[in-house]
């Protein structure tokens, strides 16, 4: 059980980090009002902050519903990331590694 929260600390530090440079890191420019491979940049980009914002808000849990955007979210960018140019693929690729940290989380929202 120890492990288990050290290694939840460890995961909310790191989307923590990962979560301070994205909102440093201006929005592409180009990609304001472009969708790709017909998924809207904006609203994805508005989807997965707004699902990691509540995750790290609520230390660590998701409800199932923003679970279910956000694993939607992650096959959106796993299908758009090769499609961008290089500091576009960077914005976005960290979009997808903070929700691969969510996701993978344990779900400690359970009652004890």
């Amino acid at each position: 059980m120890i492990g288990a929260l050290v290694r939840m600390t460890d995961r909310l530090a790191a989307v923590a980090e990962l979560w301070e440079a994205h909102t440093q890191a201006p929005f592409p420019g180009q990609l304001r009002s472009a969708d790709v491979a017909g998924v809207s940049m904006v609203l994805l980009d508005s989807n997965v902050a707004g699902c990691v914002s509540t995750w790290l808000h609520r230390g660590g849990n998701i409800d199932d519903g923003r679970g279910d955007i956000l694993a939607a979210c992650e096959q959106e960018l796993l299908r758009v990331i090769p499609e961008l140019d290089d500091d576009e693929a960077l914005y976005y690729q960290r979009l997808l590694d903070m929700t691969g940290l969510v996701l993978e989380a344990p779900d400690d929202s359970s009652p004890s």
